[in-house]
Parts: structure tokens; sequence; C-alpha cells
């Protein structure tokens, strides 16, 4: 069985999830739009002080407000976890993305749910290929998609008058709260929202609203 995507995302809230892949940063950038969109809460994104590599405001740009993005260098590991969970459980924030480079307890991963419950924030760990944690709510592997596939769904995109966008693939791989599921989408940049196109000669899903701003139509490609 399957998960409906309009039931698995936006996230669940009060929860901390995971995401690998290519496209995990687009996934948490998106995330992070949805979550600032739904209780005007800012976001917060950590990253180890090593790494080189900024968050480019003009790429976040297409995805959430960069203006509402806190962006927090940390020393080590062991300062990401305590400034995340901190983050989670202060209330202040709707998201904390964690770029987190290294495997995690068990007993780190619980510490970080009960702060993200206490906080009503939802968290997101950028993990590495392979990785994962138990206690995770969610676990969402996500990549680019070059395929023929979107050229035979170009119908359905121009019918809703969608800007030409990279075709992605956005796998559930792990769910505590349902099933899982798999779907092909683009992200619209102009209505803000996510577009999943369903495969050829699927009958489309009911659309739903996930927040008040985060509308998901199914789009069967005929």
């Amino acid at each position: 069985m399957y998960e409906r995507f309009d039931e698995a995302f936006p996230l669940r809230g009060g929860r901390a999830h995971e995401v690998t892949g290519q496209g995990a940063a687009v996934f948490a950038a998106i995330a992070c739009g949805v979550g600032m969109r739904a209780d005007k809460r800012p976001a917060m994104w950590l990253v180890e002080e090593w790494q080189a590599e900024g968050l480019n405001p003009d790429g976040l740009a297409l995805f959430c407000d960069p203006r509402h993005v806190l962006l927090v260098r940390v020393s080590d590991q062991k300062a990401m976890l305590a400034a995340t969970e901190e983050a989670l459980r202060s209330g202040a924030v709707s998201t904390v993305v964690a770029e987190v480079p290294r495997d995690l307890s068990f007993t780190a991963g619980r510490r970080l749910q009960l702060a993200a419950e206490e906080g009503k924030a939802t968290g997101i760990l950028m993990i590495g290929e392979g990785m994962g944690n138990n206690a995770a709510e969610s676990r969402w592997h996500c990549t680019p998609l070059f395929s023929p596939k979107f050229r035979q769904n170009q119908v359905a995109m121009q019918s809703l008058q969608t800007p030409d966008s990279t075709l992605q693939r956005w796998q559930l791989i792990k769910n505590k709260s349902g099933t899982l599921g798999c779907w092909d989408l683009v992200w619209d940049a102009e209505t803000r929202r996510v577009i999943v196109v369903s495969e050829a000669g699927e009958r489309p899903h009911s659309a739903a609203r996930g927040g008040d701003d985060s509308f998901c139509p199914h789009v069967a490609a005929e």
C-alpha cells in the first residue's frame, strides 16, 4: 500500500524527519517555506562550520523567504545536536534543518523527537546515503529526475500554466504514521506549491490542502 502525497506532505509537525539524496536541500527549503507560511514563525538552518559552501539566498528565494531563515554555524556534531534540540524545544521557529554528516544514536534521535513535540516545530535532518535513525518519524529520498516521463506530462503541466521546472522524485522510504510512497513532482515557484505529476493513465487523486497555502493538486496526464 502507498501513502497519498497530501497525507504525507506537508510534514507532520512536532516531529523530526530525515531526508537524503541529491534533492535533499530542495526538499528542506520547500518544507521551510511551507512551515513559515503556516504559522508565521521563522526557520533555522544549521551547518557545521567546516563546510565551505553556504546557503545562497537567491537560491532559497525560489522556495522560501531567505529573510526569515536563520543560518547557524556550529563547531561539530555535538554542538549541532545541542543547538538543534534547543531550537526545536524553544517554540521560536517553525522548522529546524540540520545538516548531519554522521550517524546519530537512537537516544539522540529520541531527544530531538521530544524537543520537536514540546516546541511544536518540525525537524528535518539532512543525512547521507545509507544513514538513518530509528527514532525518525519519516525518511525521504529525494533526487532530481531527468526522464522522458517529464515530457509525457507536458500537457498536464501546461494546463496549470506551470513554468518549466526540474522534475523531482520524492520517495517516502520510512513512515511511522502510515505507509510508503513515491511521487514525481515539480515546484511551482510562482504560486509556491508542489505539483504532483501522476503516472500516465492514473486517475487523479482529489486535491487536498495541507495548511493555508500548501495546496498540492494531483494531476493525471492524458
